[in-house]
């Protein structure tokens, strides 16, 4: 049970003294959605039940009905009868941010997961962020290097846009993910780590907390076994973390894994509220939640903010690429990157579909000679592919096609670009020098 007289006086802000503590009785409770007398709460509120053990634990107002207020428990199972009390402890709007979370990671709540002492913000900022105007933002000044050659290459990104990487399980996904947060020129990372494997939260902190970056580095992480709500508050969280950062002026890389699991999360909580799932089990509230999460990147407001360049992993379910997350993400994204199991298959890491990736705002940063490299690299590395069984089986002659000719030719030269060691970074002017001098200037 959590002791909340040790663990979340700091992190969560209660009510003051001098205002009476607001509280109800459950009346019902599921083992995953609890019922209480309603008091005035907004959504999201967090409060503490009392347990049969006499401790707390925490729950999150997800809505009220009938003049009843309905939470879903942090703790899934936890032995609470009928009649405990509920009180309000915090209002969940707004959460600590600061130079304090560089260097740390924390959970959901701002709890410290690094045996460190409690992190204290210098600032609040609301958990949900603020309304932008959209003519109010500026545009995209130019291209971040996220130190991986073919990226830099063929798919460059933005400062201030948002992309998805889009791939299926063990295919390389966290270790490209890895190498952008150690290899990136942005002034901070921010790292989402939602609903992932606890192995896996574990070995990407080790892999990218180096002491020469892990300054500028700030995690929040969530793994697969808590409640979906903390996977959902997490997610706010890292945005609200670099929304505070990117109104500090910097540019902020916001690494969100995965985007996937968030909407999971939400589908667990439409589905207990009672909404109708519709495509693949998805209620009408996951597919609304993805696009209010992800525009909150992109460029600030006013001539002294910065940018928050947002990459969002897409699990593809069985290699699925028509999956309504995925569709969802892809439409609302401003490019995506798919890694190719058969690349993968074939030891080329990072394993990059180039033909089936786009940045959609590649054109507008990067030299009309890079542009015309990087569409001559798609098209050689796609022609090759497509003949490859042909040629294998021995049904190609040289010399019926020189365009072929020349794919086959530059194939080993092309993989070579692709292929990158993780701890080695490929610097983004190099990157592109390196694309033009294989493929020539058409």
């Amino acid at each position: 049970m959590l002791n909340l007289t040790d663990q979340f006086t700091l992190p969560l802000h209660e009510v003051s003294e001098g205002q009476s503590r607001l509280s109800g009785r459950v009346s019902r409770y599921d083992g995953l959605l609890l019922e209480c007398d309603g008091f005035p709460v907004s959504v999201g509120s967090v409060c503490t039940v009392q347990t049969d053990q006499g401790d707390h634990v925490l729950g999150e107002v997800i809505g009220y009905n009938e003049g009843r207020n309905k939470l879903v428990l942090y703790e899934s199972g936890a032995p609470v009868r009928a009649g405990a009390r509920v009180d309000l402890l915090d209002q969940g709007t707004s959460v600590d941010v600061g130079e304090a979370f560089l260097g740390r990671v924390v959970d959901a709540l701002g709890q410290p997961l690094d045996d460190q002492p409690m992190p204290v913000g210098a600032d609040r900022v609301p958990l949900n962020g603020r309304m932008l105007n959209p003519l109010a933002r500026k545009l995209i000044p130019g291209a971040l290097d996220v130190g991986v050659r073919a990226v830099n290459g063929l798919l460059s990104i933005g400062c201030g846009q948002r992309i998805g990487i889009i791939a299926g399980s063990g295919v390389g996904k966290s270790v490209l993910l890895g190498m952008m947060a150690r290899h990136t020129s942005a002034d901070v990372v921010v790292i989402g780590l939602i609903g992932e494997r606890a192995r896996e939260v574990g070995e990407m902190v080790r892999s990218v907390m180096h002491l020469e970056a892990r300054e500028r580095i700030s995690i929040v992480a969530v793994p697969a076994d808590r409640s979906a709500l903390l996977r959902i508050r997490a997610a706010r969280r890292a945005t609200a973390l670099a929304e505070h950062f990117r109104d500090q002026g910097k540019n902020v890389l916001l690494i969100m894994d995965s985007l996937t699991r968030v909407a999971h999360a939400q589908r667990e909580i439409g589905l207990a509220l009672g909404e109708a799932p519709t495509s693949k089990g998805y209620p009408a509230s996951v597919i609304s939640m993805i696009p209010t999460l992800i525009e909150r990147a992109g460029m600030g407001v006013g001539a002294h903010s910065g940018s928050i360049t947002g990459i969002y992993t897409v699990l593809a379910d069985g290699d699925d690429g028509n999956d309504p997350v995925v569709d969802t993400a892809r439409a609302i994204l401003d490019g995506h990157v798919v890694l190719s199991r058969s690349i993968a298959q074939m030891g080329i890491y990072p394993a990059i579909d180039i033909p089936a990736s786009i940045s959609r705002v590649m054109n507008d940063i990067v030299p009309p000679q890079q542009q015309a490299a990087a569409r001559k690299f798609k098209r050689m590395v796609s022609l090759y592919n497509e003949n490859r069984d042909l040629m294998l089986m021995g049904g190609y002659i040289s010399g019926q096609d020189s365009d072929l000719d020349e794919a086959v030719s530059l194939w080993p030269r092309l993989v070579e670009y692709i292929r990158q060691d993780p701890d080695a970074r490929a610097d983004i002017n190099e990157s592109a020098r390196l694309l033009t001098s294989i493929v020539g200037r058409t």
